[in-house]
């Protein structure tokens, strides 16, 4: 007998990837967890990298790589982070460090991360090479950079939108279903379940959060 996914198995999967997500931006703006929050984050590698932020991106980025990688520190986060959704405590690491990256990239930028707008971006950014796609079929464009006040027009609606096809895009990327594999079930982790920091992937994710918050900036239109 087949095991049919039905459309409530996927709307379950896009639910439960949103709380992890949604949890994980709270803890990472909002501290609780015993670590910096990507506000403190952003101010100390700006003030380290004389307020440059592209730089100072870059050198978060590298850290992540280089520090965040390790076992022991994957385990050792991960005991403290308690997510709405079971799943190991390496992977709930995995989830907050990306997302506190992404959150601290966007400060870095000058972006408020208490608008519900730029937490839709920052969850965008999880998606990697695939938020070109996503961006297009909402109106919006990555371009010269433009006021903050601009990504302020993007309607509630839109946003609702917008984070249902990025819930959309990591589940049905790895072509995974079911929590208990979840390693698979979230595309952003790649192959660093086990235990190994997926560095290609992080460094792409940390990439496309510099474009897009530093480099470029965010234009959006409803026409």
């Amino acid at each position: 007998m087949f095991n049919m996914v039905t459309r409530t198995d996927n709307q379950d999967e896009k639910s439960n990837m949103m709380k992890v997500l949604d949890y994980a931006y709270e803890k990472a703006t909002t501290g609780g967890l015993g670590l910096e929050t990507a506000i403190e984050l952003a101010e100390d590698y700006l003030q380290k990298n004389d307020g440059d932020p592209e730089k100072a991106a870059e050198s978060l980025i590298s850290w992540q790589i280089a520090k965040a990688g390790t076992a022991g520190f994957l385990s050792g986060m991960g005991g403290l982070i308690t997510l709405p959704v079971a799943i190991p405590a390496n992977i709930a690491a995995v989830v907050f460090i990306q997302i506190r990256m992404s959150a601290t990239i966007a400060h870095m930028g000058g972006y408020n991360l208490q608008q519900d707008q730029v937490k839709t971006f920052v969850y965008m950014a999880l998606t990697g090479n695939s938020i070109a796609d996503i961006a297009k079929d909402f109106g919006i464009k990555f371009g010269v950079k433009v006021a903050e006040s601009a990504i302020k027009k993007i309607p509630g609606t839109i946003l609702i939108k917008i984070n249902q096809a990025v819930g959309f895009r990591l589940v049905t990327k790895a072509g995974s279903t079911g929590l208990i594999n979840m390693g698979k079930l979230v595309p952003f982790l790649g192959g660093a379940i086990s235990g190994a920091f997926d560095s290609v992937t992080t460094r792409m994710i940390g990439k496309t959060a510099k474009k897009m918050f530093i480099i470029e900036g965010i234009i959006y239109s409803d026409e």
